[in-house]
Order: C-alpha cells, then structure tokens, then sequence
C-alpha cells in the first residue's frame, strides 16, 4: 500500500459518510413531516415515493456506470458521482414541490452508482493487501452517519435551524469532496479503456434456476431492509404511538445494529457457510417484523429496528453476491450487476408501491416478501453442494 494514496482513500471514504446520510435522511420521520408540508402534501407516505426516486436513478445508471469507471478511469465516476449529490442535497432542501424533488432524487440515484462502481474497486487498489477490509470501510462510514444522523436533526433543533439545513450542509460538503478528488492522486487503473458492455456480457451468460434465485434474493432481501429503513418511522408514530420528536432514535438502533453486524458476521463467515446466513438472517428479520406487527409497542419497535439492521441490513446483500460469484465462476461479473439491478428494481418498485401503503400495510407487505426470501434461500441451500462441486470442476 503506498502511503501517497491514504488521503484520497479518506476522501473516498468520507463520500460514503455523507451518501449515509444522503440515503436515509427521506426516511426520518421528522423531515418526511416537514417535506410533506413544504410540498402540499397530506400524508408523509408520499415522501417515500421520493425516496424510491433514488432507486430508479441506481436502475437507470448501473448498465453504463461500471463500464465507464472501467473505460475512463475511476476520477471521472467520483466527479460525476459528487456532483450529481450536490443537486440531489440541494435540490431536496429547496424543492418546492414534490416533482422538483423526484428529479432530484433520482440524480441521487445516478450519484449512488457513479461512486459506487468508482471506490470500491479504487479502495481495492489503494489497499491491495486488504481488499475485504478496504470495501468493509465503505459500510462502516455509512453506518455511522446513519447512527449519528438523528444526533445531527437533534442538533437542528437544539440550534433552532430547521431540519432541511441538514441536506443543504452535505451538499456543501460533498462539493469539498468532489474538488479534493480532482486533485487527489489515484492508482493508475489497468486496462483503461477496455471496459466491456454489459450487454454484450448479458448475452453471453447462461442462467440456471439457481442463479435466478440469487437474483431474485438480491430483491427480497433488499425489500426487508428498505421498507424498515424508510416506513418504520411512520409505523412507531402513527401505530405503536412514540413521539415524532423520539422516533428517530429507531435510526440510532437501526445503525448500531448494522454496525454490531459489520463485525460479528464478518468473524461468523470465516467459519460458516455464507450461504447458510442467506436463510439464517432473513428468518431472524421475518420473527421480528411478526412481533412488531402484532406487539405495537414503542419498546418493540426499537428493538426491532436494532434487530432488522442486523440481520436485514448486516450483509445478506453482500453475501448473496459473494455466493453467486462462488457457485457461478464463469458469469460472476454479470450475475453481480444482475443482483445490484435486481437490489435497485426493489427500491424504487417496493418503495414507490409503499408509499400508497398504511404503514401496517407496509409491514404485512416486508414480511410477505421476506418469506419469499426465505423459500429462495432454501432452494439455493438445497443445491448449494451439486453447485459448488460443478463450480470446482469449471474452473
């Protein structure tokens, strides 16, 4: 690792922080309340439809975002990635109206993607020796903006500035960010210019049921994690009666849990199974969304938040790709992008469906999709041994 590289992988890294907040800010209760005010709105679920805005911009963007960070170099995808933040955070901040905001959140979206095919495979350069632990940064600098976030709105308040400074201070910043990367120097990228057409590698892969349901995982365990994220504020508010002003500690228990996840499974993998965890979590986050449904207490709901950020956001995603590139060696490239697709088909669809939803809809709807995980999940471990023994014998 040469030491030259340090800082811009701190740059990199502070992205995420800001892209931590970027992602779960449309989902605090006390800002989807002030949005749908701002915005002539009568009920906060319509904010959730902008928030899958967000998905749609990943949808849009991830066919020809990785093929360009690979073709011209990993600068340009930052660049275009921070930018396209800052008329995301600015535009969400100052939107008039509900249009303006979806246009902006779906560049939010697109800026998603740009830095996403952009700085995990920089990190994985500057960090050759510890790849695992160079993309594993990425998750920890989201986590925790994601737990310090309601400390942030808590801070709005305490300063008496409203909660929509919040949005308009990380667009500042990521700006910063973006003008550091300009000029931060980045390993020289191999095979620059050679990047290959999703398309064309779509074309030439051939799919087996069980990569279908790999796939499809990517979507179910998506749907467990985003519909919490986004609808269980307004669940703890309008159900299990916790104030507005108190429900965003569900974000702090949410993150604490992901964060608690990042290490234990990461430690729990080394001596299982991946492909276990893909039934094992999901089952967890399915017991959990049971109990919140039927218990309706504010107690419930915050441990239910700590409970489905670690097994719903902890890594199944992750992990779902990890076993897809194990079992399927000759298509890992495609089949990866097809999950990811498959992962931001879910955010806007789920998020935009949830959004003319009651907020116990939402939770029957989670765990619904959730069982079909599950059943996916199954199936994959069922076949796990045949495939993994013909995956040996392709390569």
């Amino acid at each position: 690792m040469n030491k030259k590289y340090l800082p811009s992988a701190l740059i990199l890294y502070l992205n995420y922080f800001i892209h931590g907040i970027g992602c779960s800010i449309l989902s605090q209760q006390v800002v989807k309340e002030l949005l749908a005010e701002q915005w002539g709105m009568d009920s906060v679920m319509g904010v959730t439809a902008v928030a899958a805005a967000l998905g749609l911009g990943r949808l849009i963007s991830l066919p020809f975002a990785g093929p360009l960070s690979d073709k011209f170099g990993r600068r340009i995808s930052v660049l275009i990635g921070c930018f396209s933040y800052v008329i995301f955070f600015v535009g969400i901040a100052f939107s008039p109206n509900m249009t303006i905001a979806y246009v902006a959140a779906v560049l939010g979206g697109i800026a998603n993607s740009f830095l996403d095919t952009a700085t995990y495979p920089a990190v994985a350069e500057i960090i050759y020796k510890y790849t695992g632990i160079a993309t594993m940064g990425i998750k920890l600098f989201i986590s925790v903006a994601q737990l310090l976030l309601p400390f942030f709105l808590g801070l709005c308040v305490g300063t008496s500035m409203s909660y929509l400074m919040l949005p308009l201070v990380c667009g500042i910043v990521i700006a910063v960010l973006g003008v550091l990367a300009i000029f931060a120097p980045l390993p020289k990228v191999e095979g620059v210019g050679k990047g290959e057409s999703f398309l064309n590698n779509l074309k030439n892969a051939h799919f087996s049921l069980e990569s279908v349901a790999l796939i499809l995982i990517g979507f179910t365990c998506t749907a467990t994690f985003q519909l919490w994220l986004n609808c269980a504020q307004t669940f703890g508010t309008e159900v299990a009666g916790i104030a507005s002003e108190d429900v965003s500690m569900m974000q702090t228990y949410y993150s604490a849990g992901t964060l608690v996840a990042l290490f234990v499974t990461s430690a729990l993998i080394t001596k299982f199974k991946q492909v276990r965890f893909l039934v094992i979590y999901p089952v967890i986050s399915l017991v959990m969304l049971a109990l919140v449904y039927m218990i309706k207490s504010p107690m419930i709901c915050y441990v239910g938040a700590f409970v489905i950020g670690y097994a719903g956001a902890g890594g199944v995603l992750q992990m779902a790709t990890a076993v897809a590139n194990d079992l399927f060696p000759k298509i890992k490239g495609t089949l990866t992008s097809l999950v990811m697709i498959a992962s931001s088909l879910c955010n806007y669809t789920i998020l935009t469906a949830a959004s003319n939803m009651s907020a116990s809809g939402v939770i029957i709807m989670n765990i619904v999709i959730t069982v079909i995980g599950i059943l996916l999940a199954l199936f994959v471990n069922v076949r796990y041994g045949v495939l993994l023994k013909n995956a040996d014998t392709s390569k």
